[in-house]
């Protein structure tokens, strides 16, 4: 389940596989692409912009393009050495191959693939809100876009990007559940959206660079979560069974009793 700091972590790993590397092929298998050839293009770079990958190349004739994939819920991009067998997922969901000298990228599953001029990259990533793991991160403008949804919920108004980009479901759920906060609770009503929007901050930046994402502080297997997965399960704080409920279109986890609905 990508959410920011595993897409941040996946444009590193194509950063350190391709980045200076000029492609001796490419397989672009989506209806949209496959007459595109980027072989003897170069990598200038692969960034993230919250849960959106861009792979920036140049082409041979001097100009910039943007290579763009969403992973959603079950994309994911790997590298090989040349020669190694792809492993990671069956090979009819392979929707991207970029081959180089010194590695082949292989992309799995990818959403919302897109090849644009760079001057047009704005276009397919210019609506989201702060990337909490960006340059760029600025907690003032990402708060005055959550508080201009006042009647929203808050677990929705996290998950909207245009708010702000990278928080998934286990982010919104375990932000929550350390502020104390129902995840139905109006943005007009949560007490401290400025302290809510820095601890998002901070726990994707706390896993940044890892695989295995944990808001405990504990990377043992099943320790990792305080209400994320735990449905049933005692809250770690005062031992009430954790919840389970739909929260528009995505499930959410909550501790009834450290996180009082205030409907």
């Amino acid at each position: 389940m990508p959410e920011g700091d595993t897409v941040w972590n996946t444009a590193r790993v194509l950063q350190r596989a391709l980045a200076g590397a000029r492609l001796t092929g490419s397989d672009l298998r989506v209806p949209q692409l496959s007459t595109a050839d980027l072989t003897g293009w170069a990598i200038r770079e692969s960034a993230s912009r919250g849960k959106h990958l861009l792979l920036r190349l140049a082409a041979p004739d001097g100009h910039d393009w943007t290579l763009h994939s969403h992973l959603r819920m079950d994309g994911a991009w790997r590298a090989y050495a040349p020669g190694e067998r792809w492993a990671a997922r069956p090979a009819h969901l392979i929707r991207v191959v970029l081959r180089s000298p010194g590695a082949v990228a292989v992309g799995y599953h990818l959403h919302e693939l897109a090849l644009v001029p760079a001057a047009e990259e704005d276009s397919l990533v210019g609506h989201l809100g702060p990337d909490l793991l960006g340059p760029d991160w600025d907690p003032d403008e990402a708060v005055r876009r959550l508080a201009a949804h006042p009647d929203e919920t808050i677990g929705e108004a996290l998950l909207d990007q245009r708010n702000l980009a990278g928080v998934g479901n286990l982010y919104k759920c375990e932000v929550l559940f350390l502020r104390g906060t129902s995840p139905w609770t109006p943005v007009r009503a949560v007490p401290d959206l400025a302290g809510t929007v820095a601890l998002a901050q901070r726990l994707l930046a706390a896993n940044r660079g890892r695989w295995t994402q944990s808001t405990t502080g504990s990377l043992r297997r099943g320790g990792t979560t305080y209400v994320y997965g735990r449905r049933a399960q005692p809250c770690r704080r005062c031992g009430t069974a954790i919840r389970k409920e739909d929260l528009g279109e995505r499930v959410t986890y909550w501790c009834p009793a450290c996180q009082p609905d205030r409907r």
